[in-house]
C-alpha cells in the first residue's frame, strides 16, 4: 500500500523503516534532510515540501502525521488541507490530545478528508516488536487501512484495532500512558525498599530475574528494569529527574472531571513533577511549621 509519511524522529524513522520492510511504497517529508536521506536508505521516497509529497501520491491519498503534539500537528494538518482532495486520509500517530483530535476530524470532514488519531506504543522498541495501535474513527476506513496497522503492529491480529469514534484512539492512548505511569511508580519504589534492606545485601538484578518468569508482576517494564540493574544498580550516572509527555496530566485532568477516583495516577504524575525539584520549598516549610510548634530541630546548610 502506497502512503505518505511526515516526521521521521526515532519513532518515526522506525516505523518508516517497519513499513518499507512490509514492501509498503512509502513518500516521506521531514524539515531536516539528513532524516529524509537516511529514510531513503530504506527504501522511502523523499519529498523536499508538503506539496511535493502529496503529488507524488495517487489518490486517495493516505497521509501519517507523526509530529509532536499541539502547535506542530495543528500547523501540519492546516499546511495539508488545501493540497488534499475529497476521499483522502489524515491519520494523526503522534499524542495528540484526544480533544484536539475530535476537531481535527470535524475540520477535515468538511472537505471530505478522512481522519484517523491512532494511539501508537512502542518507543524505540517498535521496529522489532511491533507497535502496539488504538485507532479512532470511522470503521469503514480502518477497515480499507488494514495492511498498514497489520505491518505495523506485532502481529496481524494481535495488538492493534479499531476502540471508537474519532478521538477514541488517543483517549485510549492517554489511559494507557497514565497507567504506565502508575506501573513505573510501583516497580521503583518496590526496588527501592529492596535496596535500602542494607542487611540483606540484595542483588536486585537478581531478584528481576527471577520475577521475570511465573511471578504475577512479570512484565515487558521488569524485563527493561533487570536490563538497566545488571549494567549499574546504583544509578549513580543518573540524575533523579524525570521528564513527563503531558499524557499523565491529561490523565488526571480528564479522571476529575469524570469524578473517578485515581490516586495511584495522581501520585506517579506527582511524583515525577517532584523529581525536578533542586531544593524544594515544600519541604523547607514543613520543616520550619514542625519547629514553631514543637521546638524541633531543623538542619541549616
Amino acid at each position: 500500500m502506497e502512503l505518505g509519511f511526515i516526521g521521521l524522529g526515532r519513532m518515526g524513522g522506525n516505523m518508516v523503516q517497519r513499513l518499507c520492510q512490509g514492501n509498503h511504497s512509502i513518500v516521506v517529508y521531514d524539515r531536516g534532510p539528513e532524516a529524509i536521506k537516511k529514510a531513503g536508505k530504506y527504501g522511502a521516497i523523499g519529498a523536499a515540501s508538503l506539496g511535493e509529497m502529496v503529488e507524488r501520491l495517487a489518490p486517495p491519498r493516505v497521509i501519517w502525521v507523526m509530529v509532536p503534539s499541539g502547535i506542530p500537528v495543528e500547523d501540519t494538518i492546516l499546511s495539508l488541507m488545501p493540497l488534499l482532495q475529497t476521499g483522502d486520509t489524515v491519520i494523526d500517530g503522534g499524542n495528540s490530545n484526544y480533544q484536539d483530535s475530535i476537531r481535527h476530524a470535524v475540520l477535515l470532514r468538511k472537505k471530505g478528508i478522512h481522519f484517523l488519531d491512532v494511539g501508537t506504543s512502542g518507543g524505540i522498541w517498535g521496529l522489532t516488536e511491533g507497535y502496539s495501535l488504538m485507532i479512532g474513527g470511522e470503521a469503514a476506513v480502518v477497515q480499507r487501512l488494514r495492511q498498514i496497522f497489520e505491518t505495523l503492529a506485532p502481529a496481524l491480529e494481535k495488538g492493534w484495532g479499531h476502540v471508537g469514534p474519532s478521538g477514541a484512539g488517543h483517549f485510549v492512548k492517554m489511559v494507557h500512558n497514565g497507567i504506565e505511569y502508575g506501573l513505573m511508580q510501583a516497580y521503583a519504589e518496590g526496588f527501592a525498599i529492596m535496596k535500602a534492606k542494607k542487611e540483606f545485601e540484595l542483588d536486585l538484578h537478581a531478584i528481576a530475574g527471577i520475577w521475570q518468569s511465573g511471578s504475577v508482576v512479570r512484565s515487558w517494564l521488569l524485563d527493561l528494569t533487570k536490563g538497566i540493574l545488571s549494567q549499574d544498580q546504583d544509578l549513580n550516572r543518573m540524575k533523579a529527574w524525570v521528564a513527563d509527555s503531558g499524557e499523565g496530566r491529561w490523565t488526571v485532568q480528564e479522571a476529575i472531571d469524570l469524578n473517578v477516583s485515581a490516586p495511584v495516577i495522581t501520585e506517579s504524575l506527582l511524583r515525577r513533577l517532584r523529581s525536578r525539584e533542586e531544593d524544594p520549598f515544600t519541604d523547607k516549610l514543613l520543616a520550619a511549621m514542625r519547629q514553631a510548634f514543637g521546638g524541633h530541630a531543623i538542619k541549616g546548610d
